[in-house]
């Protein structure tokens, strides 16, 4: 073992290298077939409707698996590879036991496929149109099945320290999507929303396409695993060792559980409303995630082994310090992103989402929704990293608390905004109540830490974002400056698309110029890390 260490680190280096370019493309085609299905499909009720069904896959995944096979089942694989046999029965068992489970769960979720439907959308003011949600869960829950293939074998292919593969499927499956919206773009007809008929040409092609999307993504990786040297058996019953991880895996699925109570609320306040709410709520939240994905995920990513090690070697000093790092390498970077988003957010919308079918009207309202959520994104990045903590310390128990009191919070306030403000204007709200439960979840989760650990170099934290928070604003007052005067000097003639693009550069390149350069100005320490290392995923190959 000891001999095949360094032989391996490079190996790993490189492929952590491929992994963050495969990533970053994944994302990006993601989020562009997000926007084609915008501009062929409009952000309305089928896009909704499709939106909604679309989840419910993901939603009964992470209840059956997902949550406990990241914290729980991987780490026992790993373990597994000292067995004798190499951890073959182990996987073999898992494999079997875990197919089994999905295979039941997605017969009994396409079944139930009218409750979801029901459960998760609000028809009641004739806004939202559940059957054709229905119509669309029947093609898509199978995906369930694929979803935990993938992850399963994922996590296989990982424990043997084989990661491209599993990196760069996703971008099949963003690419045989973007190809299916192509064809439901071009075959003729219209879906039928009164009544619903499951034979429409449309309907059909966009719900089996994205199916068969999830199907390509986790068939891909069996070359791969044939390769590794692994053959699949079926092995009935449960392996010993999963009882020790037994608590730890309730309560990520307690907190699983609870997240999707308030995701229950909040799909159904965003149907309820104006039509396109559940669409525009989804690319937005798409887009709010963006800065997070890229650069707080890399952050972490270099972080996480850190925090692992200190947690496990129990020093506390070292995990505190490495928490109070990855605090402010989140923050110098997506403050002044988040101030981006803020001043460009309607810019934005229409740029990418008022084209096609999608109203200029309606990119706006998805733009506005990103402008006023976008104070989140430090918080909610904030969190992740708690989250990431408490689970290095084996506890899984207080991150599932903070989100039954970020749950409590939120339900109240997404009630509120359905109450008191425009149906058109609701899913600006949601947004902005989505932003304001995260600054309640880092602010419990940071004292709760305190509590565990002791002092946890805040001071230094808030220092770093007031600095970026100063230079973020500043960077936000001269961008408003110059589309005060690009809207005097832009002529009648020229668009709202056009208009909107040439505001997004200008107020993108301001916004992050002053920013940054306030921040060297500054002396942020913090800067030049974030920087490196944010040149060093741009670079690789």
């Amino acid at each position: 073992m000891d001999q095949r260490s360094p032989r391996q680190a490079p190996s790993l280096a490189k492929a952590s290298g491929s992994m963050a370019v495969a990533t970053l493309v994944s994302r990006i085609t993601g989020f562009l077939w997000k926007v084609q299905l915008a501009w062929v499909a409009g952000l309305t009720v089928v896009n909704d409707s499709f939106t909604v069904a679309n989840t419910l896959p993901n939603i009964v995944y992470e209840l059956l698996l997902g949550g406990v096979l990241a914290s729980v089942v991987v780490p026992l694989l790993v373990r597994a590879q000292d067995d004798p046999d190499g951890g073959q029965a182990y996987t073999n068992r898992l494999l079997t036991v875990g197919m089994t489970l999905l295979v039941g769960g997605t017969v009994v979720a396409v079944a139930l496929a009218p409750l979801f439907t029901r459960l998760y959308m609000d028809d009641s003011t004739g806004q939202a149109n559940a059957e054709l949600a229905t119509a669309f869960a029947y093609l898509l829950l199978p995906e369930i099945v694929f979803y935990g293939l993938f992850a399963l074998l994922s996590a296989i292919l990982q424990a043997k320290h084989v990661f491209g593969p599993t990196a760069w499927a996703p971008v099949i499956n963003n690419v045989v999507i973007m190809l299916t919206i192509g064809a439901y773009a071009i075959v003729p007809g219209e879906i039928s929303l009164n009544p619903v008929r499951m034979g429409d040409v449309k309907l059909l092609v966009l719900g089996i396409g994205v199916t068969l999307g999830i199907v390509v993504q986790a068939l891909v990786l069996l070359p791969a695993l044939r390769r590794s040297g692994f053959r699949f058996r079926w092995n009935w019953g449960l392996d010993s060792r999963l009882r020790e991880f037994g608590g730890l895996a309730l309560w990520i699925l307690a907190y699983v559980a609870i997240s999707q109570i308030g995701m229950v609320i909040t799909t159904r306040v965003l149907t309820a409303a104006a039509p396109g709410g559940a669409a525009i709520y989804a690319n937005a939240w798409l887009l709010f995630q963006l800065p997070y994905g890229v650069i707080g995920v890399s952050l972490l990513t270099a972080i996480m082994p850190r925090l692992s090690r200190a947690a496990a070697d129990g020093d506390t000093d070292k995990l505190i310090d490495d928490l109070s790092l990855g605090s402010r390498l989140s923050t110098v970077m997506l403050v002044p992103l988040s101030a981006v988003l803020t001043i460009a957010g309607s810019a934005i919308g229409v740029a990418l989402f008022g084209v096609g079918e999608a109203s200029v009207a309606d990119a706006q309202r998805l733009g506005t929704a990103l402008a006023f959520s976008a104070f989140g994104i430090l918080p909610f990045a904030l969190v992740m990293l708690q989250i990431r903590v408490f689970y290095a310390m084996k506890d899984a128990r207080t991150p599932t608390l903070i989100m039954v009191v970020m749950t409590v919070v939120k339900i109240p306030m997404l009630y509120l905004v359905a109450d008191r403000l425009r149906p058109e204007d609701v899913v600006i709200g949601v947004m902005l109540v989505n932003s304001l439960s995260f600054v309640v979840g880092a602010v419990l989760g940071q004292m709760w830490l305190w509590v565990r650990l002791g002092r946890l170099q805040s001071m230094r934290v808030v220092k770093v974002i007031a600095q970026t928070v100063v230079a973020g604003g500043a960077g936000v007052l001269v961008a408003v400056g110059a589309s005060l005067l690009l809207d005097r000097v832009l002529p009648d003639s020229v668009g709202p698309w056009l208009t909107a693009w040439l505001k997004l550069v200008v107020q993108g390149l301001l916004t992050t110029v002053v920013a940054f350069g306030l921040l060297t100005v500054f002396k942020v320490p913090e800067l030049q890390p974030a920087v490196s290392r944010i040149t060093r995923l741009v670079r690789r190959r």
